[in-house]
């Protein structure tokens, strides 16, 4: 394959191209679903094609196919298209330097999941609902278990020559009841559980069996409670919401071509602008926040980005203050800096984009006691049920599955339902005043960050302790 894609890359040189990369991607996956205790679905996918980008006159052009014998033709595709592209490009295109890099890269994994019976992962979403079933009265019960393994050759008109294998695990379980409303409690968290990049020893790391009574009791014990009171609160929220809090309120703002203003399908722009690094105060000194493609078992994480960076770990707020962007190469050199790593693609048919890695906050200095201790009444919110967020990613609104209630500073066991939350971006990271430390500090997966037209699909991750915000308004999700 490497004689293949380096004589490819010869050609399009040849033909006429001034920079020529292509990727080939070999996809499998599994997925399965029960509900009610019965199997609802068993998906298995396997995909591989090639995606060749160029650039003539500072003009991209891209094609991709899926027929190996056709790659010489897609090269010609691409490059009729950068032609076209450069009598009407006003911005020409230069890339950032790189290092020229020759290697390979494979997740760590313990236990291959394309190796694990089917057998096993169906009878372990099957216990779990039995034991849901048993300590609840529940409308229904459900469960998922994902696995995805790519291989990905990376190569380019400069010299690099990159092999990638990579894993990702994900799963989990669902409890719903019914009362006056539908009521439902997620494990690990919302929309489909946790995802890492990792192999079947996460699924048994998540012990969903552990978990499974404990929601169904929750599920069925919200039909009973009451709605959050509305008003102004302190609150402490747990790292299964600051997952979307993150990923919507730092994440999306921070891509750079969102603050260019040249990308800004499904998510919008971004109310931050590239004047406002190294100045801007994004959060309290308590906020320290890094786009970390290092980071081991983080869905983000990686070798080497689609355009042959290699993962970093940068720093995006420090003490509170912006500091950096997430950049690609073309977007970088805008900026007079090396690319940031942050360059990937949904496939080997999509064009690499802006997305985020593993954007996560870093841990602070309390323990969770400490942080509930400090709150007069107020509640601890968990799990993602609903989020809304405008273009700019200034004023958002989030729900949560459930509201825990803090009295003179202790959890008191009364729960709360339907919790919502709002507020606008910047004040509400500065109303930070303490973040749990490393002990309590999670990594959640995020396998479907929408992005692009037609739109993209990316694997991200965020980590984050839970962590305290003074004053924050509470309402009422119906």
């Amino acid at each position: 394959m490497e004689k293949i894609l380096k004589e490819l890359i010869d050609y399009a040189l040849e033909q006429g191209a001034d920079y020529a990369d292509i990727r080939h991607i070999e996809l499998e996956e599994e997925e399965i679903r029960t509900e009610d205790q019965e199997v609802q679905s068993i998906n298995n996918k396997s995909d591989k094609g090639a995606g060749i980008r160029v650039l003539v006159n500072g003009a991209w052009g891209f094609a991709a196919t899926s027929d190996l014998d056709n790659l010489e033709q897609t090269a010609l595709k691409a490059i009729r298209i950068a032609v076209a592209s450069s009598k009407v490009n006003r911005n020409p295109v230069d890339l950032a330097e790189k290092e020229v890099m020759d290697d390979f890269y494979e997740t760590p994994i313990e236990r291959d999941p394309f190796e694990v019976p089917l057998d096993e992962k169906i009878e372990l979403l099957l216990d779990a609902e039995e034991k849901m079933v048993e300590a609840a009265e529940l409308f229904q019960t459900g469960g998922s278990l994902s696995f995805r393994k790519e291989k990905k050759i990376y190569c380019d008109s400069e010299g690099s020559y990159l092999v990638q294998k990579l894993y990702e695990s994900g799963g989990g379980i669902t409890a719903k009841a019914v009362g006056d409303d539908l009521q439902v409690r997620n494990y690990p968290c919302g929309f489909g559980g946790n995802y890492s990049k990792a192999g079947y020893e996460f699924i048994e790391e998540l012990d969903l069996l552990g978990h499974a009574e404990e929601i169904a009791r929750e599920a069925e014990a919200l039909t009973e409670a009451e709605e959050i009171p509305a008003g102004k609160y302190d609150l402490v929220i747990d790292s299964s919401q600051m997952t979307l809090q993150i990923h919507e309120s730092i994440g999306h703002p921070i891509e750079l071509d969102r603050v260019f203003g040249s990308e800004a399908a499904f998510a919008g722009t971004s109310f931050l602008e590239t004047e406002m690094a190294g100045e801007f105060q994004y959060g309290s000194e308590k906020v320290n926040v890094v786009a970390d493609a290092t980071c081991p078992g983080g869905l983000g994480s990686f070798g080497y980005d689609d355009e042959g960076v290699p993962a970093q770990k940068v720093k995006i707020i420090e003490d509170g203050i912006l500091k950096n962007f997430l950049t690609s190469r073309e977007t970088a050199f805008e900026l007079d800096e090396s690319s940031g790593g942050a360059a990937l693609a949904d496939g080997w048919s999509k064009l690499p984009l802006i997305r985020m890695t593993n954007i996560n906050l870093e841990p602070g200095d309390y323990e969770f006691a400490e942080l509930i201790a400090g709150i007069d009444y107020g509640f601890y919110l968990k799990n993602n049920r609903s989020w809304s967020i405008d273009d700019l990613r200034l004023n958002f609104q989030f729900g949560c599955e459930i509201a825990y209630e803090i009295k003179d500073g202790e959890l008191t066991g009364r729960i709360f339902k339907n919790p919502v939350y709002t507020g606008s971006t910047p004040e509400f990271w500065r109303s930070c005043d303490g973040i749990a430390g490393e002990e309590d500090w999670q990594l959640y997966g995020v396998p479907n960050c929408g992005k692009g037209e037609p739109m993209q699909s990316g694997h991200v991750g965020h980590g984050s302790a839970p962590a305290r915000f003074k004053n924050v308004q509470i309402g009422v999700d119906k």
